[in-house]
């Protein structure tokens, strides 16, 4: 394979450069704003000339911005294991047995990534009421786990479909029965799919807002998009605490992809190959 003549890398590196640039400029606005005191009304381009740390108190203490973390990381962990586990099982049948009943049920799963949360909400909101849902930890789970297990499916399907069955015929011809077959030979497999899955679902449950909006209006229980927003009202605003809980809020983040960088790496890249 030929390397591309000297002009196009230096401009490929200039090009990555800038959107990495691009990237990194929200980052820089919170991290400036979030320095400021309410008062400076100075452009979020300048540097401040000492670091306000009130903004980080408030958002600690008004906004309980670290019992947010706390509970989106819960909502998280839970909302995404069970999306990959549930998401695998269902896959299993959809991507083994092509009957004309799974097809329909496979199409099913497939439109009801097309319909928009939001369109759901009203409805949604009653039977979480009339279940007794609103401001718990379970009740949210079970919304994020509905709402993302519609993708894991295709995915899981999608990549099973281009597994060799001959090596679960193998491993029935050594006696394994079909639990044995699922769990020790397909689901060792499917690492790539489920390093994607975990990292689709989990970045879209952490980031989660509108729902989370009206479902958790405890600050006991309410998460980290909630949280931020409740610096927003219509008595007034807190930009500086905003965006101190915001930066707060990115920390589980960096930790968990520093920890598990290669991991995530690894599985996209196999995914990708596959």
């Amino acid at each position: 394979m030929k390397e591309a003549p000297a002009p196009s890398r230096a401009l490929i590196y200039i090009a990555l450069a800038i959107v990495a640039l691009l990237q990194l400029l929200p980052f820089y606005f919170g991290i400036t704003t979030a320095a400021k005191p309410k008062s400076d009304l100075s452009s979020p381009w300048t540097l401040p000339g000492e670091i306000y740390w009130q903004n980080f108190v408030t958002a600690v203490d008004q906004g309980g911005i670290l019992t947010a973390i706390g509970n989106s990381a819960i909502v998280t962990l839970v909302s995404t294991v069970l999306v990959c586990l549930l998401g695998a099982l269902t896959a299993y049948p959809l991507a083994r047995r092509i009957t004309r009943g799974n097809q329909l049920i496979y199409a099913g799963i497939i439109a009801l990534i097309m319909i928009p949360p939001l369109s759901v909400l009203v409805p949604l909101y009653t039977l979480m009421k009339d279940l007794g849902a609103l401001n718990t930890h379970w009740g949210i789970i079970l919304v994020m786990v509905t709402g993302n297990l519609p993708l894991a499916v295709f995915l899981y399907t999608a990549f099973m479909r281009s597994l060799p069955v001959s090596i679960e015929e193998a491993a029935v011809v050594d006696g394994a029965g079909p639990v044995q077959v699922l769990f020790r030979v397909v689901f060792p497999m499917l690492k790539p799919v489920t390093a994607t899955v975990a990292i689709l679902a989990g970045v879209a449950i952490w980031n989660e807002f509108a729902l989370s909006t009206y479902f958790l209006r405890d600050p006991d229980v309410r998460t980290i998009a909630p949280a931020v927003a409740s610096f927003f009202t219509s008595q007034g605003s807190n930009p500086g605490a905003a965006a101190a809980a915001s930066l707060l809020s990115v920390v589980p983040v960096l930790l968990a992809y520093l920890f598990l960088q290669r991991s995530f790496i690894k599985g996209m890249v196999a995914g990708a190959m596959k």
